[in-house]
């Protein structure tokens, strides 16, 4: 469909009208619509693991593992936290309010949302982000990528079924159509992507002083470190997996992992046996193996690749006609080499060496850069990776493990500085589509007049006295 600024600004008016309305203010109407969606996730499983297959080359258990039944974990997690998440929190006043006894929150929706999608989890990163605004109580536009136009082509039909175009509409298109709807005054935005990207959308947001949550990758990648006391083969075991899954195209991703160099050679090899066991001796030749999103994508691996030739130590060969592009392991690598300078979003996996005793000097490297939006580490010396865990920023991460911290309920997922902010999933979601509002019952009977004129003379000294018991 083409889109013009008028027929953007058309919907979101619509929307604001349908929020004004209040019909998204009840709580279980709002537990409806996610029941809606769950179920609708389930008719249209074949159609999802079908248009994953054309944008991404996903298999149907990846499609499932990563763009369905994550979506559908979400839902249910709303719907079993939203009653009492949405329940006005009570406050008892305090002596400075007196006589007022108790203070309420309520949690308001913004109203009007703006959703802004990526590529490459299209259904996990919309539909997602989609419950947590439907918990919020906000209608909602969805900007998706057009880099996936089957799986827009699925979205679109799913949320017109379940959805008036008033509540919650689909709209397609380029980087033109996204900035059309950045022109647009929304009440809150939700944007997946780049940094770069990220910039542009807080500077078109300002003009309308609407608030904005960003989950991006990060400026420099997500490092991954795994110490000499490591347990080799498990540590390779989940790298592999991880760098395997969607090709690398993943914002919490490893981008380079560093190895200590007294260790380095054997967990080379044990990477190497890892990705075989995983996915065959040439990846290419493996139809459960997915592709790059798109041409530009596939020659900026394939050149990169090219430019460290000489030190590519397994995998290097792709298929400019499938986009696919082998799982490349790259050893040694500086860490101030340009490679592990920029998020890769591909498979390729630089390793970088250095010196276990010096694993906090490496740290500190890593902390002069832009954050990540996670960090990954391999160790026995639990006590060590808990206190770096504790001082370095970053969005989240795991000990001895890859991404699983993004699928714990009732924990928060997003980062930090360059690798986004704000914070979703769960009741953190709802809290993200939520605005806190605070309102105090007053009393018209046993009103001191400690805040009002006069401040001087004795009824300012008495004043004076009750006001330093009362605020302490």
């Amino acid at each position: 469909m083409e889109y013009t600024k008028d027929a953007i600004k058309a919907i979101v008016d619509k929307q604001r009208e349908y929020f004004r309305s209040g019909v998204t203010l009840d709580t279980e109407w709002r537990i409806m619509q996610l029941k809606r969606l769950r179920v609708q996730m389930s008719i249209c499983e074949k159609e999802i693991t079908d248009a994953l297959a054309e944008d991404l080359g996903r298999s149907e258990a990846e499609a499932f593992f990563c763009d369905i039944g994550t979506v559908i974990l979400e839902i249910n997690e709303m719907i079993q936290g939203l009653r009492r998440w949405n329940r006005p929190e009570l406050l008892f006043s305090g002596l400075t309010c007196f006589p007022s006894i108790f203070t309420r929150v309520y949690h308001k929706p913004y109203g009007v949302s703006l959703i802004i999608s990526p590529f490459n989890f299209p259904f996990t990163l919309t539909f997602g982000v989609l419950a947590a605004s439907i918990a919020g109580g906000n209608t909602a536009v969805i900007k998706t990528s057009s880099k996936t136009p089957h799986c827009t082509d699925v979205m679109i039909k799913m949320v017109s079924e379940i959805f008036p175009e008033e509540y919650v509409t689909v709209i397609d298109g380029g980087h033109e159509v996204a900035d059309m709807c950045l022109d647009q005054r929304f009440d809150k935005i939700f944007y997946t992507g780049s940094p770069s990207v990220a910039k542009h959308v807080m500077a078109k947001a300002a003009e309308h002083l609407t608030p904005v949550a960003l989950e991006l990758g990060g400026e420099t990648g997500n490092w991954c470190i795994v110490r000499k006391d490591a347990n080799l083969k498990d540590a390779a075991r989940k790298i592999a997996f991880f760098k395997l899954c969607n090709s690398g195209q993943i914002c919490i991703n490893i981008n380079q992992v560093a190895v200590a160099e007294e260790i380095a050679d054997e967990f080379i090899e044990e990477l190497k046996a890892a990705f075989i066991k995983q996915i065959g001796e040439d990846a290419l030749q493996n139809p459960e193996y997915p592709r790059l999103i798109a041409g530009p994508a596939y020659f900026k691996c394939a050149d990169e690749a090219d430019e460290y030739r000489d030190r590519i130590v397994f995998g290097g060969k792709g298929d400019p006609v499938s986009l696919r592009y082998q799982p490349t392991v790259i050893y040694p690598v500086d860490i101030d080499e340009p490679i592990v300078q920029h998020e890769l979003f591909s498979p390729l996996l630089p390793v970088v060496p250095f010196s276990d005793a010096k694993a906090n000097q490496l740290l500190d490297v890593i902390a002069g850069r832009e954050h990540g939006l996670a960090l990954y580490l391999f160790t026995k010396d639990i006590k060590w990776a808990n206190k770096v865990m504790e001082t370095q920023q970053f969005g989240g991460g795991c000990i001895n493990e890859v991404c699983l911290h993004m699928m714990v309920k009732g924990a928060p997922f997003n980062g930090t500085g360059h690798s986004g902010m704000g914070a979703y999933h769960g009741k953190w979601g709802f809290r993200e589509f939520t605005h806190p509002c605070t309102v105090l019952r007053g009393s018209t009977r046993f009103n001191l007049p400690l805040r009002e004129h006069p401040y001087s003379g004795k009824a300012g000294e008495y004043k004076m006295k009750l006001l330093r018991i009362f605020e302490r």
